[in-house]
């Protein structure tokens, strides 16, 4: 029974060793590892498969305003969900339901969590430490950067120890690098590169970037890593990968001490139960916690492995802060698609001042904060594409106004940690269904204090940049208009205590013994780094200890 592109079968396999739930990062990796290992495999993933040919078509899509479809063809029932928090949670603006996950539109930028990020109760930052630290990690994380691709340099001062080169050589700075470099310079501000998971050359099979520069959402050659990668090697290796298959819930058996069946759904209603030995959820932070509570029974009646309650809670995510503005000589905005700069000077110390050479541009605080870094863009201001499908001109007119607002904009964004808080968090919402029947997810997320300090502290130092250049600042984002980076992690986190936590090192459960969680839902902190490359890392951590147990 073959799970590839094709094949209209999506009945049980009648022997799995592991049902692996999600086809993101997280859940192709486990895949590949253990297929790699003779394993028989099932991977169960809710949305559709994508065709490769059909990226460019998306590609064009994206790029063309006022068009209403989703580049990913989400939305509708499917993907309804609610959010009854102090601040709207836009859930639906950036998630992916298919095979490859939110690999599919990332932006692939992949670092390393810093050491800190694992001992922030330590350091009076927080509620609890990670039951592992940075050493822990380490060999995963180098496995991570190879399974993905990573093109990087080693030249960052402030973050954590490696001795491992990067697996691609880095992308140079773009041109708006070298306008943002000198006002750095001046202002004691270090700029260094930043790891990203695509090809700066072959590798793996795939391309060398060739500059669509239409990354976010669509990467038409397929130099940027998208985890369908590992989930076409992993069906090589024998496993099996079924589609529009989700599951809406977990059955245990008698005692309810472990999984018998992942319950799923096929296009045409039909309800399936795929039985395994071991079973590895891997679908991210909202949909990780949704499918436990959605697994409810009696021998676990506040939802799978809840006994702590705390199933959904610690939701996190990073909070935005950026400023912009425009330069009186060309920036080629938009050239590059993705990050080639940043820094972290103020990841551990982002009350540290910015003195420049006219005196001190920001003063130094000792108020609160948490971490941030600051990202360079290549890619601020509008796009001339937008601009003229939008215009109402035509021609010479036309022409006029694009050289008039298109070419010269800078912005400075940034990243800021959220803390890890008991009410924010992820429920189900029985008012409303999905296109199963299953009660959506619902948000309840809020900022605190210490946030809002944080981005005004960000775009304190953003405007200190700007100033620098010479720019003229046109606008901000700040603590009132903040959004989210859709980066769902916290709501199943990891501990050694099983009254405060839901899965202990290993990432199994602390109540069932064959569920493994492979997702940023099990972060214990978030710090204020991009969480992908930290999910491969706990996913092949993961994939190890699974294959221990069986």
């Amino acid at each position: 029974m073959n799970g590839g592109r094709g094949s209209p079968d999506r009945t049980p396999s009648p022997r799995a060793d592991a049902c692996v739930i999600g086809s993101g990062p997280a859940g192709a990796l486990v895949a590949h590892r253990l297929a790699s290992r003779g394993y028989n495999v099932v991977v169960l993933e809710a949305g559709p498969r994508f065709d490769p040919d059909s990226r460019t078509d998306r590609m064009e899509r994206a790029i063309r305003p006022g068009d209403a479809r989703s580049v990913w063809d989400g939305g509708g029932e499917r993907d309804a969900f609610s959010s009854s928090g102090e601040r709207f949670y836009p859930l639906n603006a950036a998630r992916v339901k298919g095979v490859g996950g939110s690999t599919l539109h990332w932006q692939g930028m992949v670092m390393r969590l810093h050491e800190s990020d694992f001992r922030r109760a330590s350091r009076g930052e927080g509620d609890a430490d990670w039951p592992v630290d940075y050493d822990d990690l380490r060999p995963y994380y180098v496995a991570a950067e190879e399974a993905l691709g990573v093109a990087g340099s080693d030249d960052n001062p402030f973050g954590p120890p490696r001795e491992e080169p990067f697996p691609l050589p880095p992308f140079p700075p773009s041109h708006s690098d070298s306008l943002f470099a000198p006002a750095c310079e001046r202002l004691g501000i270090a700029m260094h590169s930043v790891p990203n998971a695509r090809n700066s050359e072959a590798y793996d099979g795939r391309s060398a970037c060739v500059g669509y520069g239409t990354c976010q959402p669509v990467c038409p050659s397929g130099a940027k890593y998208s985890a369908d990668v590992h989930v076409r090697k992993a069906e090589r290796e024998g496993a099996r990968m079924i589609d529009r298959a989700p599951v809406g819930r977990l059955a245990t058996g008698r005692g309810g001490d472990r999984v018998e069946a992942a319950v799923y759904a096929t296009p045409d209603g039909t309800e399936h139960r795929q039985e395994a030995r071991q079973f590895v959820v891997a679908c991210g932070g909202v949909e990780t916690p949704r499918l436990l509570l959605l697994s409810e029974n009696d021998d676990h009646p506040d939802g799978l492995a809840n006994g702590s309650g705390l199933v959904g809670r610690y939701f996190m995510d990073h909070l935005f802060a950026g400023v912009f503005g425009t330069l009186d000589r060309p920036t080629r905005q938009n050239h590059v698609g993705f990050l080639t700069s940043e820094t972290h000077q103020f990841y551990d110390a982002p009350g540290r001042a910015v003195e420049g050479p006219d005196g001190v541009a920001v003063p130094a605080s000792d108020a609160d904060l948490a971490p941030f870094k600051l990202e360079f863009f290549n890619y601020a201001g509008p796009s001339p594409v937008d601009l003229a499908l939008s215009a109402d001109e035509w021609g010479d007119d036309l022409l006029a106004s694009l050289r008039d607002a298109y070419g010269n904009h800078v912005g400075v964004g940034g990243l800021v940690a959220q803390r890890p808080r008991r009410e924010n968090r992820v429920t189900l919402d029985p008012s409303r269904t999905d296109d199963h029947g299953n009660p959506v997810p619902d948000i309840q997320w809020s900022l605190d204090a210490r946030a809002r300090r944080t981005i005004e502290r960000a775009n304190a130092v953003q405007r200190a940049i700007l100033a620098e250049m010479g720019a003229e600042i046109g606008g901000a984002v700040g603590p009132t208009d903040t959004g989210p980076a859709f980066h769902h992690m916290g709501t199943t986190r990891m501990g050694t205590d099983p009254d405060e936590s839901v899965v202990n090192p290993r990432l199994r459960t602390h109540e069932v013994a064959n569920l493994t969680v492979a997702s940023s839902s099990v972060f214990v902190t978030g710090g204020a780094m991009n969480p992908t490359l930290t999910i491969a890392a706990l996913a092949l951590k993961a994939a190890d200890h699974v294959a221990a147990d069986l």
